[in-house]
């Protein structure tokens, strides 16, 4: 049964499926430069909105599968039939909208690639190059967005990106290490820098 195993602690999320404290300890808030790894954050954050994160990871590798491994130039090249397999997939989460807009911002990310020569490159630059390092010490200080998300949002928005509201960018920027919001007390927050 899911949920069963025993909870592990993170230093920032306390007690969570171990699941997430891998995802926690190897892989969130560690700066990413990598195109392919960036889209997939992307299309997971995208899905992910209205619905835990733990969902999100525990469909990943269904999701990996069903996106031809997040290969943005593939994934933008999905065609109707694309679409009806996607709706019929049980592996992954079944919203058109959600479906459409993950092949719609591929076709934008090949854009943006073309633009800056890279995904990354684009990205990084609204933090200059370098991931924002914050000093929180309770997850109750974490905030949901800030003025840098809805920055980014915005000029994703504006290139004709889908689901990139202010919340999903800093999720986004979260994850990928763009800003590490490891609590000071955690032993990643020095890490991922």
């Amino acid at each position: 049964m899911k949920g069963s195993e025993p909870r592990v602690r993170t230093p920032c999320w306390g007690e969570v499926d171990p699941l997430l404290a891998g995802y926690h300890d190897r892989e969130w808030g560690v700066p990413l430069h990598d195109d392919r790894k960036l889209f997939e954050f992307l299309v997971l954050e995208g899905f992910q909105a209205g619905l835990s994160w733990m969902t999100i990871l525990r469909k990943r590798e269904n999701f990996r599968k069903a996106f031809a491994g997040f290969d943005p130039k593939k994934v933008a090249r999905f065609t109707a039939p694309d679409v009806k397999r996607l709706l019929a997939d049980a592996g992954i989460i079944r919203n058109k909208l959600k479906v459409a807009a993950a092949i719609h911002n591929a076709q934008r990310f090949l854009d943006v690639q073309k633009e800056f020569g890279s995904f990354a490159a684009y990205m990084w630059s609204f933090v200059g190059g370098e991931p924002v390092v914050n000093r929180f010490r309770r997850l109750s200080d974490l905030p949901a967005r800030t003025r840098l998300s809805d920055r980014v949002s915005a000029d994703l928005k504006k290139r004709g990106f889908k689901f990139v509201g202010s919340t999903i960018v800093y999720a986004h920027m979260q994850a990928t290490g763009m800003v590490n919001d490891h609590l000071i007390g955690c032993f990643r927050h020095g890490q991922c820098v």
